[in-house]
């Protein structure tokens, strides 16, 4: 084996592997003409008098061209790569290929590129360039866990991360940017040489390369900038159908932890189906006092939701708590009280808009429910109001308590970045839709599409929701357009009714962050949730309107989601958190009304963090524009294991515009 001193002249030692490589070449090339030649003396001299000599000379000078063909070939690709690594400081082998060299070339230009070749711009680069091309749906995964069904980004970068390790990268020489690492196969004949020669260098590169991840980005100083509270969301199940405080005492302890981190307080989901599960009007709240005296005792400040759903079936529901059995006795005999898709199948988690004013609960509307259920809890816990301990108060509007239809429901078969199914086949959205038809003068619109797909359906595969498909023509932006204005409808009439019953009192509303198809011209994901929001259209706008109307704020998921993790897990479904959270926050800032936010996934690394830091106070907004408050999504034992503590209590203080020590630059 050919060695060469790393700390020579690159060039005299490009020459050298070269020349090695030919000989070799030559010497088996030389081996092959003899073989051939030995085969046709041994076929007999009567059978071919003449051909194996005139065969072995045109065979020798084919060979000769060849071999100068391959020596030019190898001697520009010398020159090349010598003049990378020298003047462009990039991280090549010496014995790089030309896929390495387009790579390395490709991560200059602002592009990721993956170990199995995908390629893709990373969210700088599409900032300054046109739309991407959509990726092949046939584009191989590059990831080998399961991922969660609103999938999205890696926890952490500590050890035991379910996600496969970053491509081993050969170190170079100096100060080489990161973008440049080239991702180098394991090759075993390089191991085993390298084994035997006791691991020492050869050539440029050193084998086996110990697995690099990227040096993170220098992180912001958020010293002196303005103080964002931080609230924490308590398990799901904290009150128990009996109305007891479940686990009273670990509780308890948790939340002395949270307090001594500098935690503002904690959000409660006020399930409708524990409160008024078995009679109309007869409410139990025993559970929630004395879980909200707890927390005044120490200090904590309260958001309550009014839980107007069921839990369970959706992604980290870990306990059941139904609807009220007296409203599950209605829905028996009455199913269409529910949201039903095409198929007809009924959605049990809450109830269909198409029944707000209708009578069918046993003589009331589901509005007039829905503020009963409120005003009760005004009327119960008016100490709390009136001491300042319950900040604010979150109104379920649907699915999840989020402003949406349950249009991507689990129980239904749906996997993430499927598109979803509208949700509006009751008989009671379909009357009016009708109505709706008839009102605009085409009757024959008096349906819902029939080519709009199924819930796990790519956009493109789709007629309605594909580029330049029926959801841009005349009878498709009719129907997103009703379906969209019930959805607007249903907040219009619940928030009018907050408003009486919590009068004075701050009030907001979450809305769900799809940001899955969010890069293709139909968004279908939103579409199918509700959110009139394709490439031509601002979608909330609207509903920042009727939040403005109310004195309600907005409450926004997904925050700390970044792009690029979902290009790296899920291509093909191209999403994009990041331009969806931007345009959402936008949307309520031109309004005038107030924007908080929360995670969408369990978040313990500090990545995921900084993202929510940065989406809290965006950097040189003109007129300094920020969250008025952030909620962590959840309480729960792993939050509390060491290095994702540290993280947590690090970010708190970073919310509360404190110094930390620890900045990486």
């Amino acid at each position: 084996m050919l060695r060469v001193d790393p700390g020579g002249d690159e060039e005299m030692m490009m020459m050298g592997i070269i020349k090695e490589e030919e000989e070799e070449d030559s010497e088996e090339e030389d081996e092959e003409d003899d073989y051939l030649l030995a085969a046709a003396g041994e076929a007999g001299p009567e059978q071919h008098p003449h051909r194996p000599g005139r065969r072995g000379r045109r065979g020798r000078e084919e060979k000769e061209r060849t071999k100068v063909r391959e020596r030019r070939r190898r001697a520009v690709t010398g020159r090349i790569l010598a003049g990378l690594r020298r003047h462009g400081n990039y991280s090549l082998r010496v014995r790089a290929d030309i896929n390495e060299v387009v790579a390395a070339l490709a991560r200059e230009a602002g592009w990721v590129v993956l170990p199995d070749g995908t390629t893709f711009p990373s969210s700088q680069t599409m900032l300054a360039a046109a739309p991407p091309i959509p990726l092949s749906s046939s584009a191989a995964p590059v990831r080998v866990a399961v991922v969660s069904p609103l999938a999205a980004r890696p926890i952490s970068r500590r050890a035991g991360n379910a996600f496969v390790a970053p491509p081993r990268a050969v170190p170079a020489e100096g100060a080489a940017s990161p973008l440049l690492a080239v991702p180098v196969p394991r090759d075993e004949a390089e191991d085993d040489d390298n084994a035997m020669d006791g691991g020492k260098q050869t050539g440029l590169a050193t084998c086996p390369a110990p697995a690099v991840a990227p040096p993170r980005p220098p992180e912001r100083d958020f010293a002196g900038t303005p103080y964002v509270p931080v609230y924490v969301m308590l398990p799901l199940n904290v009150v128990s159908l009996e109305g007891e405080v479940v686990d009273a005492d670990a509780l308890v302890g948790q939340l002395r932890v949270l307090k001594a981190a500098g935690v503002d307080g904690v959000m409660v989901d006020c399930w409708w189906g524990n409160v008024e599960a078995h009679r109309p009007q007869e409410y139990n709240w025993t559970g929630y006092r004395r879980l909200f005296h707890i927390i005044r005792e120490l200090k904590l400040k309260l958001q309550v939701v009014m839980s107007f759903h069921e839990c369970g079936g959706n992604v980290g529901d870990d306990v059941s708590i139904p609807l009220p059995d007296w409203v599950i006795e209605i829905g028996k005999s009455n199913p269409d009280i529910y949201f039903t898709d095409r198929e007809g199948r009924r959605n049990t988690e809450c109830l269909s808009w198409g029944i707000d004013k209708e009578r069918v609960l046993q003589g009331r509307t589901a509005v007039e429910v829905y503020f009963d259920f409120m005003r009760s809890f005004r009327v119960e816990f008016d100490e709390y109001f009136e001491d300042g301990i319950i900040s604010e108060i979150e109104v379920g509007l649907g699915a999840c308590g989020e402003l949406r239809y349950p249009s991507y429901a689990a129980k239904h078969g749906w996997k993430y970045p499927g598109i979803g199914e509208f949700q509006c086949y009751d008989r009671y959205l379909q009357k009016n839709l009708r109505r709706a038809a008839e009102a605009r003068g085409h009757t024959i619109w008096a349906r819902s599409p029939d080519n709009a797909g199924h819930y796990n359906s790519e956009p493109n595969n789709t007629g309605f929701f594909c580029d330049g498909g029926d959801y841009d023509s005349y009878y498709g932006r009719f129907f997103l357009n009703w379906y969209s204005q019930v959805l607007l409808d249903h907040a219009d009439r619940v928030l009018m009714l907050a408003r009486l019953a919590f009068e004075g009192s701050a009030i907001a509303v979450k809305v769900s962050g799809i940001h899955w198809w969010y890069k293709t011209a139909s968004h279908a994901a939103e579409l199918t949730a509700g959110f009139y929001n394709p490439c031509n259209r601002d979608g909330y706008a609207p509903i920042a309107q009727v939040l403005k109307k109310h004195g309600a704020a907005l409450n926004f998921t997904c925050v700390e989601l970044r792009t690029m993790d979902q290009h790296e897990v899920f291509p093909d479904a191209l999403a994009d958190p990041e331009g969806l959270v931007w345009q959402v926050l936008n949307a309520a800032w031109d309004a005038g009304i107030q924007v908080a936010s929360e995670n969408a996934l369990p978040c313990y690394d500090r990545d995921g963090f900084n993202k929510t830091l940065e989406n809290a106070k965006p950097r040189n907004d003109p007129d300094g524009r920020h969250l008025f408050g952030f909620t962590y999504l959840r309480l729960c034992s792993v939050l509390f294991e060491r290095p994702n503590f540290t993280e947590f209590e690090r970010f708190v203080r970073r919310m509360h515009g404190e110094a930390v020590l620890d900045l990486q630059a």
